[in-house]
Parts: C-alpha cells; structure tokens; sequence
C-alpha cells in the first residue's frame, strides 16, 4: 500500500505537468495554428489530476494532522501554475528536517 505521502507527490508533480501541457496546448490554439486539440485533450486531463490533489492535500491533513494554514496553503498552491511542486519540495523539507521518512507506510 502506498502512503499518503507518496500519493500527494506523485499528484503535486502530475498536476504541475498537466499544467504544462495545458499551457502548450492554449499556446498553439491561440497563438500559433488556432487547433484546440491540444486544450481538448490537457483541460480534462488536467481537471482529473487537479481534483486528485486537492484530494490528497486533504488526505495528508488528514493523516499528518497539518494544521489548517498548511492545508489551506496546498490547496491554494493548485491554482497558480506549477505551485504544487513549490510545495510538496517544501512539505518534503519539512519532514527531512525532523527526520521522518518521506516513504513510510501509512499505518491504517
């Protein structure tokens, strides 16, 4: 079983790599051939990932009992581009600091 930890860094960076193809997808449909293919295709993509990290902000408050600033701040690090990458390496810094292991078990 994986842990909620590894699931919220998988999400984070796959919500930061949808973002990008969003983004090159909304470049080449208003800006170089006007073909929304490439929107068609990221903008589900990227809602289905954003929505599974919101989900696994709420599952790290959840089992790590973040406090609701924390909470709050990865959840609002979903909108802006790239953010959620900003904030797993920072969480991740957090716990190395206090010596936890970013990959153990979730006990259930």
């Amino acid at each position: 079983m994986i842990s909620a930890f590894r699931w919220f860094r998988i999400a984070a960076v796959a919500e930061a790599v949808s973002w990008a193809g969003l983004l090159v997808g909304m470049f080449f449909k208003y800006v170089v051939v006007e073909n929304e293919i490439g929107v068609q295709v990221f903008g589900p993509v990227h809602g289905v990932i954003f929505l599974v990290y919101l989900v696994t902000v709420l599952a790290m408050w959840w089992t790590e009992r973040w406090s609701m600033t924390k909470t709050l701040l990865g959840l609002t690090c979903a909108i802006p581009p790239f953010m959620t990458v900003w904030f797993e390496r920072r969480v991740l810094r957090e716990r190395q600091a206090t010596d936890r292991d970013p990959d153990e078990m979730a006990v259930s």
